[in-house]
């Protein structure tokens, strides 16, 4: 029978939380693993643990004391297996939920603030039912920033690999930003949507920086009896992402613009059905004249694991 070695020295060791986010039911949504105090870790260990863990994120709790946390919000740092990203959807929800049950002082409170590199980005909890996994939870972004329309069809669909009649002719592309710029591409169809395939060729990454954005983010309306109001993909890096909160409260400040969703109204978007996490994002923004503000992004968090890393 093979043994563990011993334990590096209790200074090397760091305690982590798995998370799902936007899931249902566990083992469905977006993983998270959250570490619970990183202080002493340094940026690139921060990003080399990331880059162990394989996530599409990881976050690094960086606590301070009570009556700034209280004031200023908890410090976060999110990073990629790429890069350090100033927002990001899924983490903040995650992190915001692990400290909805274990911050020492936190704990339970209504709403949980998180200090972010946008700024603080509050959350708030709704307390869930005896037979409901996690707990709920809803963020609000800051207002979007929108960019100009784009109506290049058929310049973008060749770089998507799609055709021309696969882009949704009724609505346009356009970069949308809450605190991390999406290119947003509405698709005719489910059909288009299953066929995606996003390669991070030389013309993608042109285009996006042409748009001012970071990534593309896919919507097309959902399947009639599904639960879900809008369908959406996002491919980056090499892979796909089962559910992006940064992406959505973009995507539904773009809907209510366009007269695509109503202002104010709760609607549903289901993501990474394709990637078997199905996810589930409840969001809502407010028309207000040629503005839109007040965007929420929410949905259930689940705990699924506790460990601990060993740095060399």
């Amino acid at each position: 029978m093979s043994t563990f070695p011993p334990p590096p020295t209790a200074h090397t060791a760091y305690d982590f939380a798995q998370v799902d986010v936007f899931a249902e039911r566990p083992m469905e949504g977006n993983q998270l693993a959250v570490f619970c105090d990183a202080r002493g870790l340094s940026t690139e260990e921060m990003q080399t643990i990331a880059r162990e863990t394989n996530l599409s994120e990881t976050t690094f709790i960086l606590p301070r004391e009570a009556a700034v946390e209280r004031e200023r919000g908890v410090r976060v740092r999110i990073f990629t297996t790429q890069e350090e990203l100033p927002f990001a959807g899924h983490p903040t929800l995650g992190t915001a939920s692990w400290l909805y049950w274990n911050h020492p002082v936190l704990r339970g409170a209504d709403v949980i603030t998180l200090e972010l590199g946008v700024g603080p980005i509050p959350v708030r909890f709704t307390p869930s039912e005896p037979n409901q996994h996690g707990v709920f939870g809803t963020m609000r972004q800051n207002d979007p920033v929108f960019g100009a329309f784009l109506r290049d069809h058929a310049a973008l669909a060749p770089i998507l690999h799609l055709g021309t009649d696969d882009l949704d002719p009724d609505l346009p592309i356009q970069m949308v930003t809450t605190g991390n710029p999406f290119c947003i591409v509405p698709l005719r169809s489910l059909e288009a949507a299953s066929r995606l395939a996003l390669s991070q060729s030389a013309e993608v990454r042109a285009y996006l920086q042409r748009t001012g954005a970071k990534f593309f983010y896919f919507i097309t309306r959902a399947e009639a009896g599904s639960g879900a109001d809008w369908h959406a993909r996002m491919q980056f890096y090499n892979g796909e992402d089962p559910a992006t909160g940064s992406a959505a409260g973009p995507a539904i400040a773009y809907l209510v613009r366009n007269g695509a969703a109503a202002s104010g109204k709760t609607i549903v978007i289901e993501q990474g059905v394709e990637m078997l996490r199905p996810s589930r994002l409840h969001v809502s923004a407010t028309l207000s004249g040629d503005s839109v503000t007040n965007v929420f992004v929410g949905g259930r968090t689940i705990p699924v694991a506790m460990g601990r890393l060993f740095l060399p």
